[in-house]
């Protein structure tokens, strides 16, 4: 797992910074695992763009992911690693003994021939690529893939090179400090997997070129300053103007830029022990 870089032989290849893909084992995806996945532009049920700049790309198919783990005291063997184009992370092909195989997040330091095991009620290895509740998991322990429900399936903490931290544990509660900084309170029977999301090295990668970023299907942005007033609040004026708005707006008018959309009675704001620190250092 490391990155390539590109001597400079055009401008596009002075800044491209992509993965060279030595963690992946396995090339072909397994057929029994694919779906289609079509794609949307954007646009929702009614045919309106809700999502701009969306279009094109390559054509995909998606990998049915494993993120319950439900099948427990079942060891099962690690087949290969595999590039997954639908998330920053990597994918790990396992069999288990009835020759039934699935495909799981691939956490650091998993290697092909290693078994792995998802339990509830036995004591196994704290060892990456093992699935098991909190309240089993020691105090200090790097997880992913963790469930705010029990039984639901990991929700959080499953990009490239990411990793939660159980901080302590009170009652039926355990206190988790997110990747983001945030400590928040997730029940003590959750599920998660031991170890840290693989592929670390993803937010040091420079796609270097437009084209690159229109093969993973995400169209050119344009700035509001750059419209005309019909089309942004930002938009209009004489020669380069600046936005004039003294707050930044959305084209509909809504605060944006740093603004805080949270609600302020959302449901989940009770296990929010502590809130996220951003780089000014504040919350």
């Amino acid at each position: 797992m490391g990155l390539k870089r590109f001597k400079p032989t055009t401008s596009s290849l002075r800044f491209t910074v992509i993965s060279d893909f030595s963690d992946i084992t396995k090339s072909k995806p397994e057929k029994s695992l694919l779906r289609p996945l079509k794609k949307t532009g954007g646009r929702n049920m009614y045919g309106r763009i809700t999502s701009r700049y969306r279009g094109g790309g390559h054509k995909r198919r998606y990998r049915i992911i494993d993120f319950k783990r439900n099948r427990h005291d079942d060891p099962a063997e690690v087949i290969g690693i595999e590039y997954d184009p639908n998330r920053s992370a990597r994918i790990a092909l396992i069999q288990y003994q009835d020759k039934t195989k699935a495909y799981i997040l691939a956490p650091i330091d998993l290697k092909p021939g290693e078994k792995v095991v998802s339990t509830i009620e036995k004591e196994v290895e704290i060892k990456p690529g093992n699935c098991m509740p909190l309240h089993r998991v020691p105090l200090g322990t790097a997880v992913h893939n963790i469930e705010l429900k029990p039984g639901k399936g990991g929700q959080i903490v499953r990009s490239a090179g990411t990793s939660a931290q159980i901080m302590a544990k009170e009652g039926d509660v355990a206190f988790i400090r997110m990747p983001s900084g945030e400590m928040r309170k997730i029940p003590i029977n959750c599920c998660a997997t031991i170890g840290q999301v693989g592929n670390v090295e993803h937010e040091s990668q420079s796609l270097g070129k437009a084209g690159r970023m229109r093969w993973l299907g995400r169209r050119g942005r344009v700035r509001g300053v750059v419209m005309n007033p019909v089309d942004h609040p930002h938009g209009g004026g004489e020669g380069k103007a600046p936005q004039g708005n003294p707050h930044p707006v959305t084209p509909w008018g809504k605060p944006t830029k740093g603004f805080k959309t949270r609600k302020r009675k959302k449901y989940s704001n009770d296990n929010i022990v502590r809130r996220r620190v951003n780089k000014r250092g504040t919350v």
